[in-house]
């Protein structure tokens, strides 16, 4: 479901003639992995790697996993400048994960990889599903922006199966006295998972159509927006008219949102990671 195109627009352009940077890479070991919902795969990676990673407190903390064709030999960490010049053709592919769980004392982390189980099966769901205790990975990161501000009155969270471990990791962070409402969309009504969250934030299932999302934040009363903090991370086509909803008819201050697109319709991730440069990955654009 991806599309080509033999034209080059400037910003591509301008990024190619741009030297890439390459960032450290953390080698970590496969440890374990559990399958915790009919479509999601947890994996436990750790070992002396984890030194490596730019470990931080923020909630949506994710890497970007460097995943080489197994036929290649190649083995991490990469000399991706070599690659580059010798055999970009080998270049690993990166794909962005959140950070489920950081465990400081044992050195390791737990990411969450979606499994479709259909022929569209992505480069790092099947890396995932075949991966074998001792495996390597190696992985740039971590980054991240969010976390719920304690400030806040009220929270309101919306993402969808991409975005649940940021959102769980989200409510486990927050006070037991927090307030506020959890939007969570999945295809599949298997694949709820039972989230720790403080009481008074309501963890509310979207099963079906992504687009029952817009209808239920249309349904929202948000006339009172000081104190409101908003975490927004869905599919991008919705993630735009959930910032319409938002931003332009709510009037929620642009500093109360952490909004953005984590994946595109019929798009892997290097287009969508590219077309975050161009108009039709712009979810700000109106601002």
């Amino acid at each position: 479901m991806s599309t080509t195109t033999d034209q080059t627009s400037p910003a591509q352009a301008s990024t190619e003639r741009r030297p890439r940077k390459n960032r450290p890479q953390a080698v970590l070991e496969v440890l374990g992995k559990t399958r915790v919902s009919p479509r999601l795969l947890r994996l436990t990676l750790g070992g002396e790697g984890y030194a490596s990673l730019n470990r931080n407190e923020q909630t949506d903390a994710y890497v970007k996993l460097l995943i080489a064709d197994p036929h290649s030999g190649l083995q991490p960490p990469y000399d991706l400048d070599a690659l580059r010049e010798q055999s970009p053709e080998l270049l690993p592919t990166r794909r962005t994960y959140t950070v489920r769980r950081w465990d400081d004392e044992a050195q390791r982390i737990e990411i969450d990889v979606v499994l479709h189980g259909d022929q569209g099966e992505g480069v790092a769901a099947r890396w995932a599903d075949e991966a074998q205790p001792g495996d390597r990975i190696a992985m740039n990161g971590a980054g991240g922006g969010y976390t719920p501000s304690p400030e806040a009155r009220r929270h309101l969270l919306i993402g969808d199966h991409a975005a649940l471990p940021a959102i769980a990791a989200a409510l486990e962070s927050m006070d037991p006295s927090a307030r506020g409402l959890a939007l969570v969309h999945l295809d599949h009504e298997e694949d709820r998972l039972d989230l720790v969250h403080p009481g008074g934030v309501e963890l509310r299932w979207v099963i079906g159509a992504r687009e029952q999302l817009l209808d239920e934040v249309g349904a929202l009363d948000l006339s009172e927006t000081a104190g409101l903090d908003v975490f927004c991370h869905v599919e991008r086509g919705i993630t735009k008219q959930l910032r319409r909803l938002l931003v332009k008819e709510a009037g929620i201050p642009r500093e109360q949102i952490s909004i953005s697109a984590y994946w595109a319709l019929g798009r892997i991730e290097d287009q969508f990671q590219a077309e975050k440069r161009e108009p039709i990955g712009a979810i700000d654009a109106e601002d």
